[in-house]
């Protein structure tokens, strides 16, 4: 999960997604809309009797404050929280496993923030099934052909891997940038992403509020997208001062037409 704001409860219910599903959380700045849910979730995965490790990604500055709460609301529960302190100067890898790093994203806003680059790691071919059928290749020596092996037959007949295995799918990203003002340089870190979140604030009517309060606007945003070379551009965190997004969408498509607008329960696939 990134950022944890008032209704994440709410949204993970109507998402379906079962508690025991998470992990990790992933939060960007010490600004309410993204962290005032934190603790009440907490609270809620020990009186559903989570056993599971939590872990929680943050700026150091959180960690005094979610252990005070921790302290007062959340007692004798039967799994742990692991708080890990990420500096939001440097972009280095913050989580690792086997299919995927994590790293943060300086950003400039009014207080400390980064954003996050999830980065999947490259996989092996897949099987041509077909053929490892035709050469009755026995089921051990898969993985020594995803790995790179030829097959030889019973007759001596060399079978090149390329015959045996098809293209792995391109590793995929996903680069979360909230919120931040527009940093001419920010594509340099997440170039070629399969899909950019950024913050669009506000439109180009309000250029100024966006300079002032270190925020985006929407054609800001999609000229990171364009200069990443990213393969889509979500946008968000609107302002309310625009009853109609599509304000918005228009002014980023001029700049990168393959521009969305996020909503609430909407789901878009990498």
């Amino acid at each position: 999960m990134i950022d944890c704001g008032e209704g994440t409860q709410m949204q993970l219910r109507r998402s379906r997604i079962r508690f025991t599903k998470l992990s990790a959380v992933f939060i960007s700045h010490l600004h309410g809309d993204h962290c005032f849910g934190l603790i009440g979730m907490i609270s809620t995965f020990g009186l559903l009797g989570r056993t599971a490790k939590l872990d929680i990604y943050a700026p150091a500055e959180l960690e005094a404050m979610l252990h005070e709460q921790m302290q007062m609301f959340c007692h004798n529960f039967d799994y742990e929280v692991v708080f890990h302190a990420v500096n939001t100067t440097q972009q280095q890898i913050v989580y690792e496993d086997r299919s995927l790093t994590v790293e943060t994203i300086p950003l400039e806003h009014r207080m400390p923030c980064c954003g996050y680059l999830f980065k999947e790691k490259a996989t092996l071919p897949h099987i041509n099934r077909d053929m490892i059928d035709f050469y009755q290749i026995p089921t051990s020596q898969i993985n020594n052909i995803k790995a790179g092996a030829d097959w030889t037959t019973v007759e001596g007949k060399v079978i090149p891997n390329s015959r045996l295995v098809c293209h792995a799918d391109a590793p995929r990203s996903y680069a979360y940038c909230s919120d931040t003002r527009y940093i001419p340089l920010l594509h340099e870190r997440i170039k070629g992403v399969t899909a950019l979140y950024h913050e669009s604030t506000y439109g180009e009517d309000n250029l100024q509020l966006a300079d002032k309060y270190y925020h985006s606007t929407a054609r800001q945003a999609a000229m990171v997208a364009r200069d990443a070379q990213a393969g889509r551009l979500l946008l968000g965190h609107y302002s309310s001062r625009y009853e109609d997004e599509n304000v918005l969408l228009n002014e980023a498509k001029e700049v990168f037409e393959n521009s969305f607008l996020c909503d609430e329960q909407q789901v878009f696939e990498l």
